[in-house]
């Protein structure tokens, strides 16, 4: 689902590293956007912010010290740079229990917004033991934000979720898809159910959600959480950077303080009014340090996502 460090691999294979340069559009180094201000958004049912970049964790699910080594690097480096939404789900293996391992190793779990998600099928008979091997993964008394995942099991889960918040065991209460036809669900769950956030796909290549889930989530003061924000229809971010491998920033990008392609892909997503926060994933230091960086200075303003939608629309 989040997948900024597969495009970075296949535009480094396709050639020499002054081309990397080129196709993600480094003009300054990483760190020069760590002296720029921070990006925040209010969650609209409570007003609390959370920083705008967050990661994704679909490929965090390893089992060797020396496997879990640079992930534990990516978490210390993100809290470092001011980030704090770790998503993460029961569909992604190991996951859960490595953020929660590497998180306690660190001791940097309250540094941490963490987003989780219910498994996408097998049994909800016992909605009670599906929510508490979460809570025993992350190895946390408290998720901030739970997730039914893909619709799966909604009806079941939800009450127990709700009875959670209650008790203040989770913070939040979510539902997600990365599938068009689950939009009219989404949409539905939205109207019967007393939820803080829906996650959904969207991005410069897919702007379907704009119109529908985002357009109602804005209307009901529901926060978004965005993936696969370097996919596109199923294509892939592979796909997204190879559009513009050997293309130059445009000069306009320096208007909200772009310095690579992914930081224009970022900022073009969190600008929307209706959009809380972004997940891209990274398994490395650098596209961290890079995605971060999109979430610090200037966002595009209305006139300027639509130049970079007739930018991107131009691109042959």
């Amino acid at each position: 689902m989040h997948q900024s460090n597969v495009s970075r691999r296949v535009v480094l294979k396709s050639g020499a590293a002054a081309a990397l340069g080129l196709a993600l559009g480094h003009s300054h180094p990483a760190h020069a956007q760590s002296s720029l201000p921070l990006v925040t958004k209010p969650i609209p049912s409570t007003g609390e912010r959370l920083p705008v970049i967050g990661l994704g964790t679909n490929a965090y699910s390893v089992t060797t010290a020396e496997q879990m080594a640079p992930l534990r690097d990516v978490l210390e480096r993100m809290g470092q740079l001011g980030g704090s939404v770790i998503d993460t789900a029961r569909a992604y293996g190991r996951a859960e229990s490595v953020i929660g391992e590497l998180l306690q190793g660190l001791g940097t779990r309250k540094q941490f917004f963490i987003a989780t998600k219910t498994p996408i099928g097998g049994d909800f008979s016992n909605p009670q033991a599906v929510l508490d091997v979460s809570f025993n993964a992350l190895r946390t008394d408290v998720i901030d934000l739970m997730q039914i995942h893909m619709m799966a099991g909604l009806d079941q889960l939800m009450p127990v979720f709700e009875k959670a918040k209650a008790a203040k065991r989770i913070r939040y209460i979510g539902i997600s898809t990365s599938s068009d036809n689950q939009y009219d669900q989404l949409l539905a769950a939205m109207k019967k159910y007393p939820l803080d956030f829906v996650q959904v796909d969207y991005s410069i290549d897919n702007r379907n959600a704009a119109e529908s889930v985002l357009a109602a989530a804005q209307e009901r003061k529901v926060g978004v959480l965005i993936n696969v924000p370097f996919g596109g229809r199923g294509r892939g971010a592979a796909n997204t950077f190879a559009r513009v491998k050997g293309r130059e920033l445009p000069d306009w990008s320096k208007e909200f303080d772009a310095t690579s392609w992914a930081h224009v892909f970022l900022k073009y997503i969190v600008s929307h009014p209706a959009v809380t926060a972004t997940i891209p994933g990274t398994t490395q230091r650098r596209n961290l340090e890079d995605n971060q960086g999109a979430g610090r200075g200037r966002l595009p303003d209305a006139a300027m996502r639509r130049r970079i939608e007739q930018h991107w629309d131009s691109l042959a």
